[in-house]
């Protein structure tokens, strides 16, 4: 028995919550998987996994082994890294999530010259605004707007994304063109719902030093980033965005920013990833690609 490829598949499965996912995910056969798993809690002398029809959890000694597990095969891969060529050419398939604008907008576009440099790593990339569970979605690094909610995770700060107030045209005939905070009285807002918190957001405003929330009456509420904006276009209200986000709209003339003098809070753009994945050389040049990206002048993050 391949004691660490047994440990490999044993942590999937954990992470992952089944046999057949943890076998798919892995490119194995299922059939591999089950024997290696038997071998394994056998060679122990203890029982890892508790099976029923509806999923697969482990046992408190399972909970236990599967801790050390994953410390020891992020050292054995930081090991190898070290003492071989792939150090230089990290392999392997990495699993990243990030909100679907940043994905179209500004990573995907960019990825050739990462891929370029790192032609061995191959890319799964999930685009939504949902909250990722990293260890039991097998996930491996995820991009989020807003502050970092989940302090089990380690955090690499990216940027600070520049926000601007918007409306649509339509909107703005019908109810009229603000010309300072005090006309926003009798004016409408899409209110946004974060998937991940619940958490309902109207409008901010920095003032001087001071930040000053504005709730204004509301038709639609939405817990999407592409929600909010159709919504803005349907002309249901006013609403406050990332820069890189409203660029193409503002070109096509689809929606058009509303009160620049007033500064609207920046928003923290930031790479989370579980600490068993800091070790990892794939997560780590990624994440540094990440900082490379948000640093480039004219990268549409910043105005």
């Amino acid at each position: 028995m391949d004691r660490f490829n047994a440990m490999r598949v044993f942590t999937r499965i954990v992470e992952l919550g089944g046999f057949a996912k943890a076998a798919d995910s892995l490119q194995l056969p299922r059939a591999s998987v089950t024997i290696l798993i038997k071998q394994l809690e056998a060679h122990l002398g203890v029982q890892l996994l508790q099976r029923t029809t509806r999923q697969v959890s482990p046992t408190l000694d399972g909970a236990a082994y599967y801790q050390r597990c994953v410390q020891l095969l992020a050292d054995l891969e930081e090991t190898e890294a070290v003492f071989s060529t792939r150090r230089q050419n990290p392999r392997g398939t990495l699993s990243i999530d990030m909100p679907s604008g940043i994905g179209r907008f500004i990573v995907i576009p960019a990825l050739p010259s990462f891929t370029a440099r790192y032609p061995q790593i191959d890319l799964e990339i999930g685009l939504n605004d949902r909250p990722v569970d990293l260890i039991r979605e097998g996930v491996d690094c995820v991009l989020r707007g807003g502050p970092a909610l989940d302090e089990s995770l380690v955090a690499r700060p990216l940027v600070m994304l520049d926000q601007m107030t918007l409306a649509s045209p339509d909107y703005l005939a019908r109810m009229g063109v603000p010309q300072c905070i005090d006309d926003l009285a009798g004016h409408r807002m899409v209110e946004y719902i974060s998937s991940a918190s619940g958490k309902r957001f109207g409008l901010e405003f920095q003032i001087g030093d001071a930040l000053r929330p504005i709730n204004l009456a509301k038709t639609v509420a939405v817990n999407s980033a592409d929600g909010y904006f159709a919504a803005c276009e349907a002309g249901y209200g006013l609403i406050q965005a990332p820069h890189y986000h409203a660029m193409a709209r503002l070109a096509q003339g689809t929606l058009v920013e509303v009160l620049p003098q007033l500064a609207v809070p920046p928003m923290a753009l930031t790479a989370l990833y579980p600490p068993h994945r800091q070790l990892s050389l794939r997560v780590r040049v990624f994440v540094d690609w990440l900082v490379e990206l948000c640093a480039r002048p004219g990268n549409g993050l910043r105005r």
